[in-house]
Order: C-alpha cells, then structure tokens, then sequence
C-alpha cells in the first residue's frame, strides 16, 4: 500500500521539527535540509528554515563533523579515510573535515588500529604467511586506515617483515 502524501507543514512547524531533532544530536546540514524539503517546503522556504537553524546554533557543519569524526572512529572503528568519504557524502565541506580529522589522537587512533588487527589475527590463523599478511592489510583498508599507519602494525604481528625482501 503506497503511502499518502502529507500535507506540506508551515516554515515555523518546520524549524521547531527540525530544531528538536538537532537538540537531540548533532545533524548534517544536507540530511536536514532533504527532511525539510520532505516535509513539504519549498526550496525558498527551507533555505530560510536552514538559515534560521544556523544562526540560532542548532546547525554547525564543523561541529558535527568533530562528533561524527569522533564517534565512528571511537565506537564503529573506522580509519581517517573512511570517516573523511562519509563526511563528503553527508556534503560536509572539506575545511570541516580537515579541522575535524586534525584533532585525533595520534595514541588512541594507533590503539584502535592495533586492537582490530589483533583481534583479525585469531581470523588469518590458519591461513599461509602471504595470505593472512594480505587478509590483515585488505581489512585494515576496507575499515579506512592509511597504509603508512596499518603496515608497521601488520609488519609487527606478523613477527616482522617478509622474508622475499
């Protein structure tokens, strides 16, 4: 059964809507703005909701940035590349995500990479030397971590490097 349209929702009900839902969490400014128009607004009247929830705070690109930077990678494990492609999808602009990946612990981010690939470890057991070194580093990139951070970690529970070099 397909679903009725709705009646479209005045700009006001749309900001207290839209205002609410960035109280609860940080919100990107396209996912907003694709609700609002959802909603029923038309672009002039949701460019004017956006720019209301903008100037009263309830929307910072740069803010949400550093929330989603530091969520995926504390909690989903996600790598600075990953986390950089989401932000671009959600259409974070680039200096956002810049100022948002420059504050990560360099600590905790080498920690994070390190418990994953050691708990990846237990998986490649069994496997031959080059294939469980090529399995760890795949998982490594697929998660979003830089190879320059993830190939001394892999080179070191391999029990150094390989022995072809």
């Amino acid at each position: 059964m397909q679903k009725s349209p709705r009646k479209p929702i005045s700009p006001t009900a749309a900001f207290n809507k839209a205002a609410a839902l960035c109280a609860r969490s940080e919100q990107a400014s396209g996912d907003i703005y694709t609700k609002i128009i959802g909603w029923g607004l038309t672009t002039e009247e949701a460019d004017g909701v956006m720019k209301q929830l903008k100037s009263e705070n309830y929307l910072n690109d740069e803010r949400y940035a550093r929330a989603y930077c530091r969520d995926k990678m504390r909690f989903n494990g996600w790598g600075r590349i990953k986390v950089a492609f989401m932000l671009k999808t959600k259409g974070i602009g680039k200096d956002h995500i810049e100022a948002a990946l420059a504050e990560v612990d360099e600590t905790e981010y080498g920690n994070t990479i390190r418990r994953l690939l050691q708990a990846k470890m237990r998986d490649v057991k069994n496997k031959e030397r080059m294939q469980a070194r090529a399995s760890l580093m795949r998982y490594a990139a697929s998660r979003g971590f830089e190879p320059n951070v993830f190939y001394p970690i892999v080179d070191e529970l391999m029990g150094g490097s390989d022995d072809s070099e």
